[in-house]
């Protein structure tokens, strides 16, 4: 049986421009590759309403469970609550619960609870909320899809609420052979090999350092045994 599948959107115009680096679709792809969920497809779109709602509906009809990160903060470009409203035509409006996460976590803090910070708990009607230990302000879940902040140590945190709660595959193993030759003298016997384990997905990564070309070639599947002896293959035809 083949792996749950995923797909990812990164909204923001701070990540196209190049102002922002995205680190969140790096550190979501290695924790779904441990428990066994495919990351399949990634988008990266900007604060805008059509832009937004298109990926969402998109990528949720195509897979099983869709991550997004960014937009669920207090200015006016936080946009993405009501563009999954949108998506899934549901009302949105601050949820009881929401205000008094929020209420607790300002009143703690001695922040006072304004109307922009009121922002981060309107949610889509029927939404789940996810929990959010580092600024308390939730996420949520509609459908499959799974809605989170874009500040990292926020995502990170909600990731890790989320990922239990799912079911997942069989955990992808990885190893990673480097090859000091060039591809054109490496492709032959890997594409051979990978005739040879068509379940295995096998990729070549080239690089150049200190005068040298060479490869990292790296072997991926589920079972463990098969990587092994795929990768005892590929150091022989290279040795």
């Amino acid at each position: 049986m083949s792996n749950p599948t995923a797909a990812m959107i990164v909204i923001g115009d701070e990540i196209l421009s190049g102002r922002t680096r995205d680190s969140n679709m790096h550190h979501l792809a290695g924790e779904l590759t441990k428990v066994g969920i495919d990351l399949k497809e990634v988008r990266v779109v900007s604060d805008d309403h059509g832009a937004i709602i298109a990926a969402v509906q998109a990528l949720s009809g195509a897979y099983a469970h869709v991550f997004t990160s960014g937009g669920i903060g207090p200015t006016h470009d936080d946009i993405t609550a009501d563009c999954i409203a949108a998506a899934f035509n549901r009302d949105i409006d601050v949820r009881d619960d929401a205000r008094e996460i929020l209420a607790e976590h300002y009143a703690r803090a001695g922040t006072q609870m304004n109307d922009a910070r009121l922002r981060m708990a309107r949610i889509p009607e029927g939404a789940a909320l996810i929990e959010n230990p580092v600024s308390a302000a939730p996420g949520f879940v509609v459908e499959n899809v799974h809605v989170m902040a874009g500040v990292p140590t926020v995502f990170q945190a909600m990731v890790a609420s989320v990922l239990p709660g799912l079911t997942g595959g069989q955990p992808l193993i990885s190893e990673t052979l480097r090859i000091d030759r060039g591809e054109g003298d490496i492709a032959g016997p890997l594409g051979a090999l990978a005739e040879e384990y068509p379940h295995l997905s096998m990729g070549s990564y080239p690089f150049q350092k200190d005068g040298i070309f060479g490869a990292h070639v790296v072997i991926r599947g589920s079972d463990p045994g098969m990587v092994e002896a795929a990768m005892v293959k590929l150091k022989a035809a290279f040795a």
